[in-house]
């Protein structure tokens, strides 16, 4: 199963990170000089929790930040039933 959010489609997006060396030049140096670049990934931090969708209860891959948005019905949770019979 691929890592992609099911209501935003966030997945999986690639990119660079940078090595410098030097001084900045506001800082009296002669200036950052680029010395690498390597390829890194970005990642979403997806969840899979219980959502109810079209009200039935199923399962959903969603980005954390959407959970926190209050964008997600979670399921009201039921205390399990006592037979005292």
């Amino acid at each position: 199963m691929p890592r992609v959010c099911q209501i935003s489609g966030k997945k999986t997006t690639s990119g660079r990170t940078y090595t410098t060396r030097g001084l900045a030049k506001s800082k009296g140096g002669v200036g950052k000089k680029t010395t690498g670049k390597t390829l890194r990934t970005f990642k979403p931090n997806i969840q899979r929790v219980r959502a109810v969708v079209n009200g039935r209860v199923v399962r959903v891959k969603v980005a954390a930040k959407f959970l926190s948005r209050g964008m997600v019905t979670k399921p009201v949770k039921r205390k399990p039933s006592r037979d005292d019979a």
